[in-house]
């Protein structure tokens, strides 16, 4: 067995197979045999056929190692809810037993960021860099969770070491500039250019120039900071052929879909809330505001109503959001499709009154949410169109999720703000009084009389804790983690009129259109 974990960490997985196979016909219920073949049908990215191994194992053994990886395929696999709980079971199997693998541990805290418990990984961050500190990505991750929690200093130390230990590393830079304004030294500005001009590739470039234009911005150089990004937003667009239209498409399948459904039924949970809006148009100071009120928990950004859909309406297609799945959903019986998606955020919710699902692309399904769970709140945050362009453009999201994609160009931006503008009228006349649309720059004005708003809306008694909601400790694993610690400032607010000069084509995009 030894053997066979040095042919896989060579990636000889044939040689490996062959060997756990004969371990097998010696001793068939030989859990570390078991353990690595379901890694390496993982490595060919078989999760189904890996957790059926790695249950099979875990039944002969309690090995917090085969955890580690049953929560890695559940969650390839969609599966946060028994991610999370492979993972905790994970963790008290490696307290029992006190295992010295580093793999194990921070593989176990992934898990548990992935499945949204970013405090719970700190501790099991720490404890992989205690057994292994030369490992530059486990500073990087303790990095992360410190940063959703809160910690921004700690989170800063363990970026610069991750640095320490591997200064090439683009994602390291382009988060350490995120934790405090200043991050980045004069010195650390001159090595940025020279990596941003020399990178090769397109992603790297990205996290480069989002470093570089985040130590500008800093500076007070708003305009240098967005001619920095535009190279690399170039590259990018032109690598992945994004072209509008496709996701015109998704605006009006999320509009036309609606009349299809059915007009009674759904599940009668009160728990639901909803939030979304464009990205960094303050959703998530809305959630903080929220989440501050003692019968209401921020469960983060699922991606549980839209997998639970996809899973009922199965539609052929590989994407889990797409027309052909939205066209669907009236084929889907909305009851059991609410009753899955709340029972799918167990056992992280249930423990409050009420609890918040803070991903923005719900505003696509808004009309299949407001049919499955009739009682549930929507709140759309909107905020000042030109604002919501440039912040979008600014943000680097994850250079895998597509969905995305409009944010590499500024008039791409532009298209899917209107539509998303058009659909957010249709649902506010169509969902009646579960939707609710508040203003960004209302609640900056007049925090007090927003946050009643948003109480009334979800008939919820008021609680002063909403006006303190920088005082919120729970976790923030969005872009504005560092933002909404902060009481409210309004240097956000018309940030758009410093870059008049570069916005002028969205200007007059928005203008023919008469959106401004």
């Amino acid at each position: 067995m030894e053997e066979a974990e040095r042919l896989i960490a060579r990636r000889d997985f044939r040689a490996a197979h062959e060997l756990c196979i004969a371990e097998l016909k010696r001793n068939p219920r030989k859990a570390r045999a078991l353990f690595l073949l379901a890694i390496i049908a993982a490595e060919h990215a078989n999760h189904g056929k890996a957790l059926d191994i790695l249950d099979r194992a875990s039944v002969i053994a309690p090995d917090p190692d085969i955890q580690a990886q049953r929560a890695r395929s559940l969650l390839a696999l969609s599966r946060p809810r028994e991610a999370l709980l492979a993972a905790r079971h994970g963790l008290t199997l490696a307290q029992q037993i006190g295992t010295t693998n580093a793999w194990t541990f921070d593989t176990l805290a992934v898990a548990l960021t992935r499945a949204g418990a970013h405090d719970e990984a700190v501790a099991p961050f720490r404890r992989a860099i205690a057994l292994d500190p030369g490992q530059p990505s486990y500073h990087y991750n303790l990095g992360a969770a410190l940063q959703f929690v809160g910690a921004f200093a700690d989170a800063e130390q363990a970026y610069r070491a991750c640095i320490g230990l591997d200064r090439m590393n683009p994602k390291v830079w382009s988060a350490l500039a995120q934790v405090r304004k200043g991050a980045l030294s004069e010195e650390d500005a001159s090595f940025l250019v020279t990596q941003a001009d020399t990178a090769t590739d397109a992603d790297a470039m990205l996290h480069w120039t989002h470093a570089l234009a985040k130590y500008w911005e800093d500076q007070g150089q708003l305009p240098r900071a967005m001619n920095v990004l535009a190279p690399a937003k170039r590259r990018k667009r032109s690598e992945q052929g994004y072209r509008f239209d496709v996701d015109a498409e998704l605006f009006c399948a999320a509009e036309e879909s609606f009349a299809s459904l059915p007009k009674s039924g759904g599940h009668a949970s009160v728990e639901p809330i909803f939030i979304f809006g464009m990205p960094r148009t303050g959703t998530t100071l809305v959630e903080r505001i929220l989440s501050s009120h003692p019968d209401v928990f921020a469960a983060g950004e699922l991606s549980h109503f839209s997998l639970a859909l996809k899973r009922y309406a199965r539609t052929s297609s590989r994407y889990v959001l797409d027309s052909e799945t939205l066209h669907s959903a009236h084929r889907v019986s909305m009851q059991r499709l609410g009753e899955a998606y709340v029972q799918s955020t167990r056992p992280r919710t249930g423990h409050t009154a009420r609890f918040i699902d803070k991903m923005p692309l719900n505003f696509f399904y808004a009309g299949i949410i407001h049919r499955s769970l009739p009682k549930a709140r929507i709140v759309c945050v909107q905020r000042h169109p030109l604002d919501t362009i440039v912040s979008n453009y600014r943000q680097l999201f994850a250079t895998g999720f597509t969905y995305y994609n409009y944010a590499y160009d500024l008039l791409d931006s532009a298209r899917y703000w209107m539509s998303f503008r058009r659909l957010c009228d249709f649902w506010r006349e169509a969902l009646g009084d579960s939707y609710l649309e508040v203003r960004y720059e209302d609640v900056v004005d007049d925090l007090p009389g927003s946050a009643r708003r948003l109480l009334q809306h979800l008939d919820l008694p008021w609680n002063d804790a909403c006006l303190a909601f920088h005082e919120n400790t729970a976790p923030v694993a969005t872009a504005s983690s560092v933002q909404v610690r902060q009481p409210l400032y309004r240097t956000s607010v018309a940030r758009w009129r410093q870059l008049e000069n570069e916005l002028a084509p969205v200007i007059a995009l928005l203008e023919e259109n008469s959106m401004l």
